[in-house]
């Protein structure tokens, strides 16, 4: 839900975090609130963009493999259906973690980074 951004139509979240945008120095929640305004179009979108780069990610991830998942995009879609064992995390190491400030892991197992946000308010 949340790598298609713009404050002008038609700008991807990536373009917008590379250029000298104050939106990449938000935190996660700062980020979200100003997604919210998104229309279904660009949060669909997004969350393809998303699942193109967590195929690298997700889709090799040791707590991912072997277990016949087939969702990706966990920090945005919430846990997966198939994954209940925690074997290594790469959430980390992937490029969404920084552009959207997320500070947790294994999304594919607790839930959404939203879900996590508001868990710990």
């Amino acid at each position: 839900m949340f790598l298609y951004i713009s404050r002008e139509r038609n700008i991807g979240l990536i373009s917008l975090i590379e250029d000298e945008d104050p939106f990449k120095n938000l935190p996660f929640e700062g980020k979200i609130k100003i997604m919210s305004e998104m229309t279904e179009k660009e949060i669909s979108d997004g969350i393809e963009q998303i699942k193109f780069i967590c195929k690298d990610y997700c889709g090799k991830c040791p707590s991912y493999l072997g277990t016949g998942e087939n969702k990706l995009a966990f920090c945005s879609i919430g846990k997966g259906s198939q994954i209940k064992e925690k074997k290594g995390c790469l959430c980390k190491q992937c490029p969404v973690t920084k552009m959207m400030s997320l500070r947790w892991e294994y999304y594919c197992i607790e839930s959404s980074a939203v879900e996590q946000s508001n868990a710990e308010k």
